[in-house]
């Protein structure tokens, strides 16, 4: 009989055959792109090819969409009348599908959100994912006047929640800029942003501050072991905050989801629910464009070390990277500025929890497997006067004229750039930073300048500090000078490039 190999890829499924069945019957009632038929039941993708190859000549094909030939519709409906699909459905659907208005703004933020980068692992969810997020949020947990706060966001979770319940106090943490600066002008500034690659630390404005903590981490053992771990270092009270966490894996690969959870569980956490396949994505196909939610609540604080820099699944910064070459390396060394006579300095990893390469005459940093922030970060964290760094040649600051000069203005009372593109080879770029003199600047460049080299200092302080060595001033005149601004008690460094390029042309105009 035609049907046998179907009955016999479900059969070899056993109890999980049930949503098998739910793709057999959509293939049944109309025309479905691969996509939904991976989707809507949460079905990893080579699962879907495998009923899709058991049907065979009984399947039809149109362009990239697929259904059971009508005249071979009945003879599958033994395999799907009567299941109840109905019941499978979250009761939040009907929820979200009754918030239109809530529906359609969300739709509308991620039709326009930054693109995604794959090498951060961006996954865009489903704006009816989103939604859902925010209200089983809202229903659970008492968040009127409660600090949720969200580590990394190209969800969007921070702008359905705002929406949802506005007496919430949402946070956004993120190492995308771009993002930042979007969710930031979408909220017409009721989420808060700041910027942090969490491999390299968290602004101290941070620690201890949140009620619950909400993230979608890279999904891989390194990648949610250190999102978690950073999750929990940001609850103000480990014993009634609550680690929220998209994960997911492929049933195909269930070696990988415990390798994950022995992680968590190593950091602490217990899980106090899993709702399966809570989240929907527009990809991640291999895991059914679904991930659980994980419910998690601390058993105690643990700080986090992180190892490599590896955490991700594609990219130059994936678990299986390899890195830049020695030559590469070589070169960044030889092209390292330094005094007569000085050492070539050694090639440095990324990071900027604190000022970097302090007491040295130069420094070469390695930075090849920069997503984009790292370069401006780099450049602030940087005590020496001169420095060298190896980027990739499509670095956003430097693979065009207009990179470099967006680059270049935020810098340049510090650093003179130049850009050696293609060097040392095709692949990447080296960005030589020399040190601009004081005496060569105005009293506006000198104060900008006294602030990009203390951006690990809490801006009112440094600004204030700024104006008196500029304008030789006191401190109760340097402080009318500066006047209100939400970001006095923060660090420059932990502050989205939008802001930081905003602040600039103050703390110049507060020296003229």
């Amino acid at each position: 009989m035609a049907t046998e190999p179907v009955r016999a890829l479900l059969a070899s499924h056993g109890v999980h055959a049930r949503k098998l069945r739910r793709v057999l019957a959509l293939l049944g009632a109309d025309w479905h792109p691969l996509a939904e038929l991976v989707r809507l039941p949460a079905v990893p993708r080579r699962t879907v090819q495998d009923l899709l190859k058991a049907l065979d000549e009984d399947l039809e094909t149109s362009g990239d969409r697929y259904r059971i030939a009508p005249a071979r519709v009945a003879a599958y409906a033994e395999f799907t009348e009567g299941r109840g699909f109905a019941a499978d459905t979250d009761p939040l659907d009907a929820l979200v599908s009754r918030n239109t208005s809530h529906l359609r703004a969300i739709l509308a933020d991620v039709a326009a959100v930054p693109p995604p980068l794959a090498s951060l692992d961006h996954v865009q969810a489903t704006a009816e994912t989103v939604l859902k997020r925010a209200l089983w949020l809202d229903s659970r947990y008492d968040l009127d006047g409660r600090v949720l706060l969200c580590l990394g966001d190209h969800d969007l979770t921070s702008l359905a929640v705002a929406a949802v319940n506005p007496a919430a106090s949402v946070v956004v943490v993120d190492v995308d800029d771009r993002l930042l600066e979007y969710v930031e002008e979408r909220s017409g500034g009721r989420v808060r942003t700041f910027h942090a690659d969490f491999r390299f630390g968290l602004p101290p404005a941070l620690l201890e501050s949140a009620d619950l903590v909400f993230s979608d981490p890279p999904y891989t053992p390194e990648g949610v072991g250190l999102f978690a771990g950073r999750a929990v270092e940001c609850l103000a009270d480990p014993g009634r905050g609550r680690v929220l966490l998209a994960y997911g894996f492929s049933d195909r690969t269930p070696a990988l989801g415990l390798k994950v959870q022995q992680e968590l569980q190593r950091l602490g956490l217990v899980f106090e629910a899993i709702l399966p396949a809570f989240h929907r994505f527009d990809g991640a196909q291999a895991i059914g464009s679904a991930a659980d939610l994980y419910v998690c609540r601390p058993t105690t604080r643990r700080s986090v070390t992180p190892g490599r820099t590896a955490i991700y699944t594609h990219g130059p910064q994936s678990v299986e990277a390899t890195g830049p070459g020695a030559e590469a390396l070589r070169a960044l060394v030889d092209l390292a500025p330094r005094p007569e006579s000085s050492p070539p300095p050694k090639p440095r990893a990324p990071g900027w929890a604190d000022p970097i390469g302090k007491g040295a005459a130069s420094l070469a940093v390695d930075l090849s497997g920069d997503p984009g922030p790292w370069l401006l970060r780099t450049l602030l964290a940087c005590s020496p006067g001169r420095m060298a760094a190896l980027v990739p040649n499509n670095h956003p600051d430097v693979s065009s004229a207009a990179g470099q000069h967006a680059l270049t203005a935020l810098v340049d009372t510090r650093f003179a750039l130049r850009f050696l593109r293609s060097t040392p080879d095709g692949r990447h770029c080296v960005v030589v930073a020399d040190q601009v003199l004081a005496g060569t600047l105005d009293p506006g460049g000198l104060a900008v300048r006294e602030v990009l080299m203390r951006a690990h200092g809490k801006l009112g302080n440094v600004w204030r500090e700024a104006l008196t060595t500029a304008l030789r001033v006191t401190k109760r005149e340097a402080r009318d000078r500066i006047g209100e601004h939400d970001d006095l008690e923060h660090r420059l460094i932990d502050l989205p490039r939008h802001r930081i390029a905003a602040l600039l042309p103050l703390i110049r105009a507060s020296a003229s």
